[in-house]
């Protein structure tokens, strides 16, 4: 039987329902491997456990008089720290907010605490969970539970290696750059990008504390050890705020199919302007080889579009766009100063100044050509239910907080590759805003975990999720770490 603190949350909500255990002993379990553990791993790093002791026990003393508070019923969980929490420390990593502490939580914390959860820390994340590794001045650096001296990922960094340590329940993560992703494809978790807009954001850092307006591209949504989880969580997370609630119905389609064999699969495994690790790869291939011998149409060579390069060209434009509001005025002003100088700077660095700086009539022509791929994808999905992609090009990398995003490299089958080549195979499902799971399929030579992704329709969440748990029945699901 799987030990506690590593089974799911829907088992450990189960459990709590059926007082086979208590919240307030789920909930010392986890302090108590927190506090074995998180020194090797920084993943935790603010705990708010006094108050969580009296929630539990007033969600042990509401069990007993047969109430409930909702599905996450007394169960333990933390939240990445670029979300609000009220009367607990929120930093998103940034030195100007060490000592931040809201007075209200996040809308989307807020629902998960309405729904019964108790939560008791924050987890770490990168400077304004603007990177691929989860470090910062404030708190330092978390590393990978598979492997201490690689990074588990960024943003939802701090979130993956407590959740892949058996340090919490669930986790709330939120993803414009792979930030849900990334780090689950590194530590072998189920992660669930949300269709655009269907998770409320406000609360969520950056923007900056007291933004209203939703920011384009980025989406909120769970991380989890299995994918029932992610259904679990989602049932409470989506749905419209509290503004557009009041004429807005929502209810979100149930999965396509009941069966592995009715799934109609694309995988797009490989490009030659997206090139993979062989590393990654080969787990890869070998999910798509077990998915077809259980059953699984799967059609190798379909593709939503021809043009990877320019969708991810065209992704990253939208994207830089959407970070630089976030940016003090002086990176603003610089990335102005650069696109003057430089207009035709096809750098790293000089491809993100011209989209930071970019007038709102390219903005909206960039939109339009999304929401043109867009519709491509919506075509796609007529003939096929799911898309399979790989997450990033690469396992876990070591950690380097050398140079910055523009200057760093990673290596791909021995060579180098620039070190944001690992938003590549993010960007389609971001780019047209579609819900995007991760599951884990298997592990490299070396033993790092690979995830892959499953891209779904359009407010289709339910299917990608209910094709990451059919993947995870064929291929094993979530696995510990060797030495927790």
């Amino acid at each position: 039987m799987t030990e506690l603190h590593f089974r799911s949350a829907t088992e450990l909500a189960a459990a709590l329902r059926r007082r086979e255990v208590s919240s307030r002993e789920l909930l010392e379990l986890y302090l108590g491997r927190i506090e074995k553990h998180n020194p090797a791993l920084n993943a935790v790093v603010t705990l708010d456990a006094e108050r969580a002791r009296a929630r539990a026990a007033a969600a042990d003393q509401a069990l007993a008089r047969g109430e409930s508070w909702g599905p996450l019923h007394g169960l333990p969980i933390t939240i990445k720290d670029s979300y609000e929490t009220e009367g607990v420390l929120t930093t998103c990593g940034a030195p100007e907010l060490a000592k931040h502490v809201p007075a209200r939580d996040a809308d989307a914390v807020k629902r998960l605490r309405d729904a019964g959860a108790v939560i008791f820390g924050k987890t770490n994340l990168p400077l304004m969970a603007s990177d691929l590794q989860s470090y910062n001045e404030v708190f330092g650096s978390t590393n990978n539970p598979w492997d201490t001296a690689r990074t588990p990922g960024g943003s939802s960094g701090g979130a993956a290696a407590a959740l892949a340590a058996g340090l919490c329940g669930l986790e709330l993560g939120s993803d414009i750059g792979g930030s849900i992703r990334t780090p689950c494809h590194w530590n072998g978790l189920f992660g669930h990008k949300a269709t655009h807009g269907i998770v409320p954001m406000r609360g969520h850092i950056p923007g900056p504390p007291g933004m209203l307006s939703e920011m384009d591209l980025g989406v909120g949504g769970p991380m989890a050890r299995s994918a029932e989880d992610l259904d679990l969580a989602l049932s409470v997370l989506a749905g419209p705020d509290e503004a557009r609630a009041r004429a807005w119905s929502f209810a979100l389609p149930a999965p396509r199919h009941t069966d592995l064999r009715s799934y109609r699969v694309a995988a797009w495994i490989d490009d030659r302007d997206f090139p993979l690790d062989r590393e990654v790869e080969a787990p890869l291939r070998e999910a798509v080889a077990a998915l077809r011998k259980a059953g699984a149409r799967v059609d190798e060579a379909a593709r939503p579009f021809e043009d990877a390069r320019g969708a991810f060209e065209l992704y990253e434009y939208l994207l830089w766009g959407a970070m630089i509001a976030g940016f003090p005025d002086a990176v603003f002003q610089g990335m102005v100063a650069h696109r003057a100088a430089n207009p035709d700077d096809a750098s790293a660095f000089g491809r993100t100044a011209r989209a930071g700086a970019q007038y709102h009539r390219e903005w909206a022509s960039a939109h339009e050509r999304a929401a043109q791929l867009g519709a491509r994808f919506a075509e796609f999905f007529r003939s096929y239910d799911v898309l399979l992609l790989p997450v990033n090009p690469v396992p876990a990398i070591p950690h380097d907080h050398s140079g910055d995003l523009f200057t760093r490299q990673i290596q791909i089958n021995g060579g180098p590759a620039d070190y944001l080549d690992m938003l590549k195979w993010i960007s389609p499902a971001t780019l047209c805003y579609l819900p995007a799971s991760t599951a884990p399929v298997g592990r490299t030579r070396g033993g790092l975990p690979v995830g892959i992704q499953i891209v779904g329709p359009y407010l289709e969440d339910r299917t990608s999720i209910d094709f990451a748990r059919r993947i995870g029945e064929v291929m094993g699901g979530f696995t510990p770490p060797p030495g927790f």
